[in-house]
């Protein structure tokens, strides 16, 4: 007789907290789409389409935008699942969109939260001057501080915690954040209103009426994404919630969002001439502090951006790990990433391993390059956390806490090795250190897996499906396993990049002059600047 073989018989649905209301979800949509934007690049939007040119663009574009939200509320209201995204394009394609899919989303998520860590230290700052302290270096002159990075690692820290404790937390303290910062714009707002003169909106465009309408237009997607984030969380309604909750904060987050955005252009414009802070830095603050003369109302101005900052790093990351978790139970990555703790109900391998690489990548490059270079610098922060958050996604469903936290001080000093060291050596174009940070880390955190998934170092092991049990580690074989991952993934995106490479050339060319080069892509391709902080 043929030897008999067990067949694995497949995993039950993990099932998270059901705890979420139709209030959680609109302050989740709302809170990861509006940011601080509206401070930091007020001075841009007047550019570009004066008071009433920013404020039709805005109002069209949200218009523009309800279709698409209409669309999301009803497919989440057919399909509840974590995976949005990914399981909408599963239920028609193949299963290579949906894995494609859904990495493009969590990229769109992840990149956000590092960001937000750092960008709150310059806002905070503002409003503790004692935060710029301890000068660290300096960029184009301006000072960066060592505790607005640690500030940055702190909040990343608290996020990670809330996020890991429960779903029900990690929503009241969102509700918090974002509720706060509409009180608080409500208050300045209407002051704003109240001492306003219309006089001060003339002239009401920028450029002729609807290029300067065209030309907010095209930035408004950028501002109004994060309504999309409610169906990451669908399955996590409470059980008296209906599902057409989803599709009313869907649509009600989308409104809100170009009720903020217009309200708080209004404002501006209304309390000060807006020509004059066309070139402003933070112009929402600046206008009030020109026309009111006091400083507490300028404070709350910082203080609602602050707030605003805090909630956005929070939705996104709540974003990020759901998709993180879905992509888990589909066998896009290892199923253990998915696993939820049994008492908290979250994904807590996603959201632990997440948030530790990150703060690890981001230190051990910080200090590497403080002891390479005399000095760490904020981008530097931000390119190690980036690097952790690569390096972690192999390893996330199979080490432990303290495996990530390993594997990303590791990471951080590996990848600044590359971007600073063998950059120079070889002298390869790659402004955003794409190949230093993504695929470097990439390899390092596919190598260090076949390490840390060892369970001896508290790692999960590898499960042997056939003998229903957690096979023997064999360093050697498993290692070789890694490396010919690593090796196929070169050779097939090398092949790919290099074809892609080609045809660019043929196109439309892969350099710009030596002048456009030194005066900015952003400048004179786009017509534009990013945050000018």
């Amino acid at each position: 007789m043929p030897p008999k073989t067990r067949t694995p018989k497949p995993e039950p649905r993990v099932s998270l907290a059901h705890r979420l209301r139709t209030s959680d979800y609109f302050t989740l949509g709302f809170g990861t789409m509006v940011g601080a934007g509206w401070l930091v690049v007020m001075d841009d939007w007047l550019r570009r389409g004066g008071p009433l040119g920013a404020i039709l663009g805005f109002a069209l574009g949200g218009a523009l935008l309800l279709p698409i939200g209409y669309v999301y509320g009803r497919m989440v209201m057919a399909m509840p699942d974590a995976a949005s995204e990914i399981a909408y394009t599963g239920a028609v394609f193949a299963p290579g969109v949906s894995f494609a899919t859904g990495w493009m989303m969590v990229l769109a998520y992840l990149p956000v939260c590092p960001w937000e860590a750092v960008a709150v230290g310059k806002i905070a700052a503002y409003l503790f001057p004692k935060l710029n302290s301890l000068e660290l270096y300096r960029v184009a002159g301006r000072p960066v501080y060592l505790p607005q990075l640690i500030l940055g690692l702190a909040l990343t820290a608290a996020i990670t915690a809330l996020n890991y404790r429960g779903i029900r937390l990690t929503a009241t303290f969102h509700n918090w954040m974002t509720y706060g910062l509409l009180a608080m714009a409500l208050v300045f707002v209407s002051c704003g209103f109240a001492r306003g003169s219309a006089a001060n909106f003339k002239p009401l465009f920028s450029h002729s009426g609807w290029l300067s309408v065209l030309l907010v237009l095209q930035i408004v997607p950028y501002y109004m994404t994060g309504f999309e984030s409610v169906p990451k969380c669908a399955e996590e309604a409470s059980p008296e919630f209906r599902a057409r909750g989803f599709f009313r904060a869907i649509l009600l987050a989308v409104v809100v969002g170009v009720l903020f955005y217009t309200a708080v252009i209004a404002a501006v414009a209304l309390v000060h001439p807006w020509p004059a802070l066309a070139n402003a830095r933070f112009a929402t603050a600046v206008a009030f502090e020109r026309a009111f003369q006091t400083q507490w109302l300028v404070n709350l101005v910082l203080a609602a951006a602050l707030v605003s900052l805090i909630k956005i790093f929070n939705g996104n990351f709540i974003a990020a790990t759901r998709l993180l978790f879905a992509l888990a139970r589909r066998g896009f990555v290892e199923r253990r990433f998915g696993h939820v703790h049994t008492t908290n109900l979250t994904p807590s391998v996603a959201v632990v391993c997440t948030g530790v690489a990150t703060a690890a990548a981001a230190l051990s490059w910080m200090f590497a390059e403080w002891i390479i270079k005399g000095h760490p610098s904020v981008l530097g922060a931000l390119s190690g956390a980036v690097a952790g958050l690569v390096a972690v996604t192999p390893a996330a469903g199979y080490s432990g806490p303290m495996g990530a936290i390993v594997l990303g001080l590791v990471v951080g000093v590996v990848c600044l090795f590359f971007c600073t060291v063998v950059k120079n050596a070889i002298g390869y174009d790659d402004a955003l250190d794409v190949f230093g940070v993504h695929c470097v880390g990439g390899i390092v955190g596919a190598l260090g897996t076949g390490i840390l998934v060892n369970p001896a170092l508290g790692g999960t092991g590898i499960m042997d499906y056939t003998a229903g049990k957690i096979a023997d580690y064999d360093f050697t074989a498993q290692m070789i396993s890694q490396a010919w991952g690593v090796g196929t993934t070169l050779v097939w995106s090398g092949i790919g990049s290099a074809i892609l490479y080609k045809v660019v050339d043929v196109i439309v060319g892969l350099r710009a002059n030596i002048e456009t080069e030194r005066e900015g892509l952003d400048i004179t391709e786009h017509t534009e600047r990013a945050y000018n902080m």
